[in-house]
C-alpha cells in the first residue's frame, strides 16, 4: 500500500500502481469526470499513469491553469492527427500549449495552406475527439525512437532527439498519431467539445532564419461549446477595447516612423491624463513621505557597471554614446535605481535619517527588438513611477507593508479590483543568474513572504521570476475582460546598497548597510495608460477624463450663456469645452458620445432663461435639468478621491 496526500492535507491509503484516475473516482464520480491530469509531488503527470510510492497529489481539472496547459498541449496532439490524416506527408515541428490555446510548427511541403482550410480542421478534430481515443504513453530507447522518425521521414523530429538523452524519451499516442512528446496529456480526446483555430503565420525552424520557415497554426479548444462562444466573444470585445484603436480615436497618443518606433508621443489629451495620473500619485506619496527627485536622461557607463546592469541589460540597451573625450561613454538610462544611490550618497545618513524615500517619474530607454513592440504595452521609452526607500533592516517589513497600502490605494481608485500577488523568488536549481549573497537573499525574500501573509494578499509563488538583484512582488491585475496584466511591483534589493557601498552610521556609532525597497505602482506610464484604457474601455473616471463636460449650445443665439457656464465650472477645476459647430444638435450629441465625453450639457432658450442646463450622461441618456449650481456640486463630489 502507498499513502496518498492530497490537498486538504488527508492521507488516503491506495494500492501501489494505482492513478490519479483511480484516486478521483475514489472520493466522488463527478469530479472524476473532470479530471484533466494530476499534480504528483510537483510534477504534472497523466491521470492514467502509475503512482508507485507515497506522493502528494493534487487532482487537475479545467479550472487549474496547469488542467488548461494539458488540455490545450492534447488539443495540438489532436490538430496534428487532423493534419496528418487531411494532408499526408505532413511533417511536424513543436506544439506547445500557450497562455491562449496552443499552435503547431508545421511543414507542408510545396502545399499552400491559409487560412481558408481552417473549417476542414476544425471538423475533422471535432470527428477524431468524438471517438474518444485514449491518449497512450510509452517510454522507448533514443535507438527507437530515431528509427520511427527516420522511417517517416521527418527531419524536424530527428532534431530534436539528437539533444535528448537516451533514457529520457517518450511518445505519446491517440488514433493513429504517434508523436515525440514527454507530456502529460489528458485521459483522451472525448474532453474536446468546441474547436477554433485562430490564425496562421510563418515560423522559422527553431527560430534560426537560416533554417526553413514552417507554418504555425493557432487554436483554442474547451470542454463545452458554450465557453468557446463566450471566448470570442470577448475577443471581439478586446478589439474594440484596443488602445492602439482608441488611443487614436480619443486622441490620446500616436507614433511616428520620424521619431521612431516604439517611442510614443503623448496628444494633448493624452498628456492631461497622463499628468491626472502623475498629479494623483505625487499627492499619494507625499502624503506617504516620499521626497521628489529628478534625475538625467543619460548616465556614464560606470553607473550601470557599477550597478550590474551594464553586465545584466548591455545589449538590450541603446548603443552607448561616444563623448568627443577619448574613452567616454554614456548610455541612455534604462533603470533610475542607480542614480538615486548616488542621490542617496550626497550626504552622510544617521539611523535617525531612515527610511528615506525618494521618488521620480524617470522615463528610461530599453532598446526592444520592432518585432515585439506593441502600442504602449511595449516600447522603447517609458516613464516609470519610480521610487527607492532606504531603510534599516529593522524596517524592511514594515515599510514594505506601507508600499502595499499604496499599490491597493492605487488599484482601488481605478476601479481594478481582482488582483493576486505573485511572489517572485530565485531558481533554486541555477543561482548564477542572480548577484549578491545567500544570506541576503534568503533574508529579503523572508521579508516579502512575511509581509505578503501580514496584509492577508491572495498570493502565488512563482522560482525564477525574481530580478537579478532581489526577490519581487508583482501584482497580477485581471481586467474586465478577464485578461491578466502585470502592473504594481515590489522588490527588496540587499545587493545595490553593497555595491554602490552606500551607508549610514547606526546607534553604536558605527557604520551600516540600508536595504533598498525598488517600486512602481503604475509600473510604467505608458503600459498602465494601455491597460486602464483597455479595462474601462476608454471610459474613463470622471476624476481622469481629460474632458469632463462639454456644452452644446442648440444654436449661437446662446454661445453667451455657453462660455458663461463654462467660465462657473472652470473656477471650480472642472474641465471641458464648448462645441461652436454649425450642426445640428443630434449631431453634437452623436459626435460627444464617440469621444466618450462623460457630460454633454445642452442650452438652449428655456436653460438660458431659467438659469439651467440640460443634462446627457454618456452611456446613460437623458438626466433632466438642473440648475449650475447643483451641477458643480455633483461634480465636484464625483471627482474627489
Amino acid at each position: 500500500m502507498i499513502n496518498i496526500t492530497l490537498p486538504d492535507g488527508s492521507v488516503r491509503q491506495y494500492e501501489q500502481g494505482t492513478t490519479s484516475m483511480q484516486i478521483a473516482q475514489s472520493i466522488s464520480e463527478g469530479l472524476a469526470r473532470n479530471v484533466l491530469a494530476a499534480e504528483v509531488d510537483g510534477q504534472v503527470w497523466d491521470a492514467n499513469r502509475s503512482i508507485n510510492q507515497d506522493a502528494t497529489v493534487k487532482l487537475l481539472t479545467w479550472n487549474d491553469v496547469q488542467g488548461k496547459s494539458t488540455f490545450w498541449h492534447s488539443s495540438a496532439h489532436l490538430m496534428a492527427e487532423a493534419l496528418e490524416a487531411l494532408y499526408p506527408g505532413t511533417k511536424f515541428g513543436i506544439g506547445p500549449a500557450i497562455e491562449t490555446g496552443f499552435y503547431y510548427d508545421v511543414d507542408f511541403g510545396d502545399r499552400v495552406f491559409s487560412s481558408d482550410d481552417f473549417k476542414q480542421i476544425e471538423d475533422k478534430m471535432l470527428e477524431l475527439a468524438k471517438a474518444k481515443q485514449d491518449y497512450v504513453r510509452k517510454p522507448v530507447s533514443k535507438a527507437e525512437a530515431i528509427d520511427y522518425f527516420t522511417d517517416k521521414g521527418d527531419e524536424y523530429k530527428l532534431d530534436l532527439i539528437k539533444d535528448l538523452p537516451d533514457g529520457s524519451i517518450t511518445f505519446y499516442s491517440q488514433g493513429n498519431f504517434t508523436d515525440l512528446c514527454r507530456g502529460p496529456h489528458i485521459p483522451n480526446t472525448g474532453f474536446v467539445k468546441a474547436v477554433k483555430l485562430m490564425s496562421v503565420a510563418g515560423a522559422y525552424w527553431r527560430g534560426d532564419e537560416t533554417r526553413k520557415q514552417l507554418t504555425r497554426i493557432y487554436g483554442v479548444t474547451f470542454p463545452k461549446a458554450s465557453e468557446l462562444t463566450e471566448y470570442l466573444r470577448i475577443i471581439e470585445e478586446a478589439k474594440k477595447r484596443d488602445h492602439r484603436k482608441l488611443g487614436k480615436e480619443l486622441e490620446l497618443f500616436a507614433f511616428s516612423e520620424k521619431v521612431g518606433m516604439g517611442l510614443p508621443l503623448w496628444l494633448p489629451k493624452g498628456t492631461a491624463l497622463r499628468e491626472r495620473l502623475v498629479n494623483f500619485l505625487q499627492r499619494a506619496q507625499m502624503k506617504a513621505g516620499y521626497e521628489q527627485v529628478i534625475t538625467p536622461h543619460i548616465g556614464h557607463k560606470n553607473l550601470y557597471v557599477t550597478s550590474g546592469h551594464y553586465e545584466k541589460y548591455g545589449k538590450d540597451s541603446f548603443q552607448p554614446i561616444q563623448t568627443p573625450q577619448e574613452g567616454e561613454e554614456f548610455f541612455l538610462k534604462p533603470m533610475n535605481c542607480p542614480h538615486h544611490c548616488e542621490i542617496y550618497k550626497t550626504k552622510p545618513r544617521s539611523y535617525k535619517d531612515l527610511p528615506v524615500r525618494f521618488a521620480e517619474f524617470g522615463t528610461v530607454y530599453r532598446y526592444e527588438q520592432s518585432g515585439e513592440l506593441h502600442g504602449l504595452t511595449r516600447v522603447r521609452g517609458f516613464t516609470q513611477d519610480d521610487a527607492h526607500l532606504f531603510c534599516r533592516p529593522d524596517q524592511v517589513k514594515e515599510e514594505f507593508k506601507k508600499v502595499i497600502d499604496l499599490v491597493l490605494y492605487v488599484f482601488s481608485a481605478l476601479g481594478f479590483e481582482d488582483y493576486t500577488a505573485q511572489i517572485s523568488l530565485r531558481d533554486p536549481e541555477n543561482k548564477t543568474k542572480y548577484i549578491g549573497t545567500e544570506e541576503n537573499w534568503q533574508l529579503a525574500e523572508q521579508a516579502i513572504i512575511e509581509a505578503a501573509a501580514e496584509k492577508n494578499l491572495p498570493t502565488i509563488i512563482e522560482l525564477g521570476e525574481a530580478a537579478f538583484y532581489g526577490p519581487k512582488l508583482d501584482f497580477m491585475v485581471k481586467d474586465a475582460l478577464g485578461r491578466k496584466w502585470q502592473l504594481g511591483t515590489i522588490q527588496v534589493d540587499y545587493n545595490l546598497p553593497e555595491r554602490f557601498e552606500l551607508e549610514y552610521t547606526g546607534s553604536d556609532n558605527l557604520k551600516h548597510r540600508p536595504v533598498m525597497i525598488h517600486r512602481a505602482p503604475f509600473g510604467s506610464l505608458e503600459r498602465f495608460v494601455a491597460v486602464l484604457i483597455e479595462h474601462c474601455a476608454g471610459n474613463f473616471p470622471l476624476w481622469l477624463s481629460p474632458e469632463q463636460y462639454v456644452i452644446l449650445p442648440i444654436s449661437e443665439k446662446y454661445e453667451d450663456y455657453a462660455k458663461k457656464l463654462s467660465n462657473e465650472l472652470n473656477n471650480f477645476d472642472i474641465r471641458g469645452l464648448i462645441d461652436f459647430r454649425d450642426e445640428k444638435i443630434g449631431r453634437k450629441i452623436r459626435d460627444a458620445e464617440i469621444k466618450k465625453i462623460p457630460y454633454m450639457l445642452i442650452v438652449g432658450e428655456k436653460e438660458a432663461a431659467d438659469g439651467t442646463i440640460s443634462v446627457r450622461k454618456h452611456g446613460v441618456g437623458d438626466l433632466g435639468s438642473i440648475s449650475i449650481e447643483d451641477f458643480k456640486q455633483q461634480l465636484v463630489k464625483e471627482i474627489t478621491i
